[in-house]
């Protein structure tokens, strides 16, 4: 079915309308706070400096993060220019990549019906694609992840040539080096603990035989060590910082306040995987069952549980939470839907979907009340911009879910899963567009195009109590910080001299500037202005103030 031509023309105008929305829609967005600043910012810094070793936040040591997609941003600057597309072409692109690949192992593993229904899964899972238009870290290392899991598969299946097993397990090494060059250690130490769980649980310990480890690990650390070793080398604090701080201190402590119920991410996983989360039940449920011929090779959908389960429950017990964390399930999670609905009918397909069409009714009707999250922080009128984004976005859904039911009905499953999967991606798109519509309040880009005349060279600019993650972006330069370190403070302990520690130090040295600019919250303004502080209002918004020297 799908090798026919007209099959193949479909799938080849499916992808073409995939990619030009995908890469498409990159540029709309003004960059939201905080880590779309902070994850173009590090690039821009390095990028203007030279130095690709040492990663700067606001010219300030920035040592939480490994370095390549800080690299990969800085060389998209280099050759395309400073955009917002560019800052968020990395996530896009690994994004994409990963869909692809998901389809290709799908159709390896499982037939070609299963690869395409995978790449369909995964590309219009909410939080995925949502994901892969935002320039964060997590994208990068999902997809890294992914390829070692998948590469991993490829090279243990039936079949499969010593010669072809060898290429994949390498594929496979060197995945897992980039991944922990996106985000750290969690890219090889969440992969290994699963490999271990599953020759347990299996009792399967010839498989460590077939890992290619001597060459693997070669692979490896040329990949991944001789950035860690230079950065230490050049940065001695470095070690102790990334590995100990970063790493035990952050899952095992509140220090970065992230503190949220164990359960917190269930909810997250249930909206992230709309509109497939009944299927994924029914995946799931399946994975443990007999997968006949494979007691010599590792049974992919019974791995591909484990590494779901396991890595959500890491990082449901972890103390640091944020949304995007267990994105790098989103991979295997689609491989086992795109299993399950290749043996699906479309009655079973007309049953798991009729849920996901009331909870599109129920987010349909939901929508206009939008405008209820309004604050001082963010007015009702960027709201109710957002709102009229939303509704097309639910109602498109809707439709494309009510759609969807007919082709089940009439057991037309191939119509009925494309048009859920399109309808969804697009309706995800259309609310993550809307977005914009808040970015007054959520972006230093528009209180920057009014303090542009205001901009000098040489003139200083500090940041008193605050730290605008966009600002620096915008203005193509770093700011001095006043009375505030918040994610630098280790930097700062590092180059002390790179900011000022207290509201009297900064007064002094005001008072002496003979042009100088300074943002800060309205609550500190409002202080500093009853206190009689020399300064001019120059540009405003709801959550920040610019003020010039008199």
């Amino acid at each position: 079915m799908l090798h026919a031509p007209a099959a193949r023309r479909n799938l080849l105008l499916l992808l073409l309308i995939t990619l030009l929305i995908w890469f498409g829609t990159l540029e709309y967005r003004k960059l939201v706070r905080p880590d779309e600043g902070r994850y173009a910012e590090i690039p821009r810094e390095m990028s203007a400096s030279g130095d690709w070793l040492t990663p700067r936040l606001n010219g300030i040591k920035y040592f939480e993060k490994p370095a390549l997609q800080y690299w990969a941003t800085a060389a998209a600057y280099d050759v395309f220019g400073e955009h917002h597309w560019t800052t968020r072409l990395w996530s896009a692109l690994t994004g994409f990549l990963g869909i692809l690949f998901a389809a290709f192992a799908g159709w390896r593993l499982f037939g070609p019906k299963a690869g395409l229904y995978a790449g369909l899964v995964l590309g219009s899972s909410l939080l995925y694609a949502l994901i892969g238009h935002i320039n964060t870290l997590d994208m990068g290392v999902t997809f890294f992840m992914g390829a070692g899991l998948m590469g991993f598969l490829l090279a243990q299946r039936e079949g499969v040539s010593a010669r072809e097993r060898r290429n994949w397990m390498w594929l496979t090494w060197a995945s897992l080096a980039a991944s922990v060059l996106s985000k750290g250690l969690i890219g090889l130490v969440l992969p290994g603990a699963v490999l271990v769980l599953y020759s347990l649980i299996e009792r399967d310990f010839a498989l460590w035989k077939r890992l290619h480890i001597l060459s693997g690990l070669a692979i490896f650390m040329l990949i991944a060590a001789p950035w860690f070793i230079a950065v230490s080398l050049a940065n001695p604090e470095f070690f102790h910082f990334f590995f100990i701080h970063e790493h035990f201190e952050r899952f095992l402590t509140k220090v970065h306040r992230r503190v949220q119920p164990w359960w917190s991410f269930v909810p997250i996983l249930l909206l992230g995987m709309l509109p497939w989360v009944a299927t994924m039940f029914d995946a799931l449920a399946r994975a443990w069952g007999h997968e006949p011929g494979r007691r010599r090779h590792v049974k992919p959908q019974r791995f591909l549980l484990i590494w779901s389960v396991f890595i959500f429950v890491f990082f449901s017990v972890s103390s640091s939470k944020l949304p995007s964390y267990i994105l790098p399930i989103f991979p295997a999670l689609a491989l086992l839907i795109g299993a399950r609905l290749a043996d699906m009918r479309g009655r079973t397909l007309f049953w798991q979907t009729l849920p996901i069409a009331s909870v599109a009714a129920l987010a349909l009707w939901l929508t206009p009340r939008v405008t209820g999250f309004a604050d001082a922080a963010v007015p009702l009128e960027l709201y109710q911009r957002y709102q009229v984004w939303v509704v097309w976005a639910a109602a498109l859904w809707l439709a494309g879910t009510l759609l969807s039911l007919y082709f089940s009905y009439r057991n037309r499953t191939t119509p009925a899963i494309v048009t859920l999967a399109l309808t969804m991606f697009v309706a995800g798109q259309l609310a993550l567009l809307g977005h914009d519509s808040l970015s007054p309040a959520n972006s230093a880009y528009h209180l920057v195009q009014k303090i542009k005349p205001y901009l000098k060279p040489d003139a200083p600019f500090y940041s008193v109590s605050t730290y605008e993650q966009t600002l620096p972006f915008y203005i193509k330069r770093p700011v001095t910080l006043v009375a505030f370190q918040d994610e630098m403070a280790f930097g700062l302990q590092q180059e002390p001299e790179k900011w000022i520690p207290d509201m009297k130090t900064f007064e002094q040295i005001w008072r002496k500037q003979s042009y100088a600019l300074a943002i800060m919250g309205p609550d500190t303004y409002r202080t500093l202005a009853q206190q009689g502080f020399p300064m001019r209002e120059i540009a405003r918004d709801t959550r920040r103030v610019v003020v010039a020297t008199p």
